[in-house]
């Protein structure tokens, strides 16, 4: 076997690999090869291929002890010198075609061709996120395009994953040849690190493009739940683009680079790009399924998971070999967190309406700031519903049935078969929202104003349900007959505990006297009528125009309720009666009012301020 003094193959590549040593001369140091003539680059190819095959005839000679130690140490130092300018020229190539990323071609690349359907409340694009980045940037704009010849394709399509061309096909070539020459001599841990490090900065400013900031799990967790909400319609966005066109272009393009010069290399270096900037993004969604659950919490923790569910299986084709295992299983993770974060937050928030312990009145008998936020809640819970739908697998734990807690409403399940475990879920925070409405009608001294409260808050349960179709569907029609036969129950019992009395006076009972000298009206009970009527009808008046009914409909059919019971009745008595009074002295004393007067002053009540 030829020693190295003697091979002029091998002579002849040494001096190619001398004259680019960057220690030791100085074209090496001011020229890069791949930069220049694309012949230099492809003898120096040759050279380090010359120099590897004679290091591993060196290597086979030497088994028989018949290459010298200096020969042998000679050619070390050479594919050492080779190898050193080869990682140079590796990195040098991944810096000049590394780019910043268009961040608009990806927002609009990921929503035009992205298969699934946006999540709930998905505001519109924050524009506010994604800064301009462009003083570092090259002229690289990502152009997204079909071209008929699958070869010469910008982007490679699976489900709604986009695989971006990140270089161009010879800048490949030449980092496949230099990759295939370091891993041959035994520098693919080197390969590798040069590739992440370059690689991993790239994805980086793209993060910083795309709005995702360096969190850890406590960072995300001290934030004040307002500032994460901006922050989650920012995530999602940004996931999307990550997994479907960031993650899985840099992956294509380890392929490209590293897949036919060893099983795994590939997925080596991809790990080694993607594996920080991965568990970076994944960190803020974990951070949001571990944290304090509360009500506000859960339409966003339910976009999250939408989202994530939706690129779920983006995430294990990208992320698909053993070395990646750790993604996926994350992935996974989160989105069983989520759903449990969900369902804990449903219960807690049954057990809150249950528990909400105010109970001052409401001024007016209105409707009760509770009602509102049960009923805006449930509503947008019903906007969720396909998602709750397969999260929501039980039942509400009613608990009284069983124990007979009075603390506690009653529920039976057998009026609602058929119904699916989410639907028992909402007419169940409705039941427990009246129980607590029942509750805070106590306190009402009048008890005319404790049926309008009744009233007005069932009322408005009743108009919410009408309202949203989804929250109607799954309450059923059932459930909307007993809320209305309720708040109509509330109107009447309202009315008699209001009216029964100052219709009351109205009564020709106790008026005829009879006796051995005359018989006929006593005019001292009629006047004593009179006056007991006015006084009754002007408190009622005084006091219930300061009583608020919100809903216009509603208002206006109480008030014909009241006057087709009441001005019947004055009518007729004071047509009966009112000869006698005139008759007597100062008649204007008791007959006060006309009928109209009254139809007048009935249009005063329920306003929510003093009747003038």
């Amino acid at each position: 076997m030829e020693t190295p003094e003697n091979n002029r193959g091998y002579e002849s590549a040494e001096k190619i690999i001398l004259r680019w040593d960057s220690t030791a001369s100085e074209e090496g140091r001011e020229r890069m090869i791949f930069g220049t003539d694309r012949q230099e680059a492809d003898v120096y190819l040759q050279a380090v291929d010359e120099i590897q095959r004679t290091l591993s005839s060196a290597s086979i000679s030497d088994c028989s002890h018949n290459v010298d130690a200096d020969d042998q140490l000679k050619v070390n130092t050479t594919i050492q010198i080779a190898m050193a300018r080869l990682e140079d020229e590796f990195r040098n190539i991944l810096i000049i075609h590394t780019s910043a990323l268009e961040i608009d071609s990806l927002f609009d690349s990921s929503t035009s061709f992205s298969s699934s359907t946006p999540t709930h409340h998905e505001l519109e694009d924050d524009e506010d996120c994604i800064s301009d980045d462009s003083g570092s940037s090259r002229n690289n704009l990502l152009q997204l395009h079909h071209c008929e010849s699958s070869d010469s394709s910008t982007y490679r399509t699976s489900s709604s994953i986009r695989e971006v061309d990140l270089m161009p096909a010879e800048a490949i070539c030449d980092l496949q040849a230099i990759a295939m020459r370091m891993i041959a001599a035994g520098y693919l841990r080197e390969c590798i690190q040069v590739y992440g490090s370059v690689r991993k900065s790239s994805v980086d400013s793209s993060f910083r493009k795309l709005g995702i900031e360096k969190l850890s799990i406590g960072d995300v967790q001290r934030l004040e739940w307002e500032a994460l909400e901006g922050k989650i319609r920012r995530w999602i966005r940004a996931a999307r683009v990550c997994v479907r066109i960031l993650f899985a272009s840099e992956k294509k393009l380890c392929e490209q680079i590293f897949d036919c010069v060893g099983t795994d290399i590939d997925d080596a270096c991809f790990m080694e790009t993607v594996k920080g900037p991965a568990i970076q993004l994944f960190n803020f969604a974990e951070a949001i399924s571990i944290s304090r659950r509360s009500p506000e919490k859960l339409f966003k923790i339910l976009d999250l998971h939408d989202a994530l569910m939706e690129l779920l299986p983006d995430i294990e084709a990208v992320f698909d070999s053993k070395s990646s295992d750790s993604i996926r299983f994350q992935a996974a993770e989160i989105l069983s967190r989520l759903a449990e974060a969900a369902r804990g937050i449903l219960s807690e928030f049954e057990n809150a309406v249950l528990r909400e312990p105010s109970r001052v009145p409401v001024p007016g008998g209105t409707i009760h700031p509770l009602t509102r936020y049960v009923m805006n809640y449930i509503s947008l819970i019903s906007d969720y519903k396909q998602t709750l739908i397969d999260l929501i697998m039980s039942k509400p734990s009613t608990g009284s049935r069983y124990s007979g807690d009075p603390s506690t409403p009653d529920m039976e399940f057998t009026e609602l078969e058929g119904k699916t475990p989410l639907a028992l879920h909402l007419i169940w925070i409705i039941v427990v929202l009246q129980f607590n409405l029942d509750g805070k009608s106590k306190p009402y001294r009048d008890v005319s104003l404790a049926h309008l409260f009744m009233m007005n808050n069932v009322h408005y349960i009743v108009q919410k349900v009408k309202g949203s179709p989804e929250l109607r569907e799954m309450t059923g029609d059932n459930c909307l007959r007993k809320l209305t036969g309720k708040f109509r129950q509330a109107a009447t019992s309202y009315q008699r505990a209001t009216w029964v009395s100052v219709l009351y006076c109205l009564r020709d009972e106790g008026l005829h006297v009879s006796g051995s000298f005359s018989s006929g009206v006593s005019k001292t009970v009629l006047r004593e009528r009179f006056k007991t009527f006015n006084a009754m009808f002007e408190e009622v008046h005084r006091t219930q125009s300061m009583w608020l009914i919100p809903d216009g409909q509603l208002r206006e059919e109480l008030r014909i309720s009241i006057s087709e019971k009441l001005l019947p009745a004055y009518r007729s008595f004071l047509g009966r009666f009112r000869s006698q009074i005139e008759s007597g002295k100062h008649p204007e004393n008791y007959i006060k009012y006309s009928a109209e007067d009254l139809e007048t002053a009935v249009l005063d009540f329920f306003e929510g301020y003093p009747a003038s």
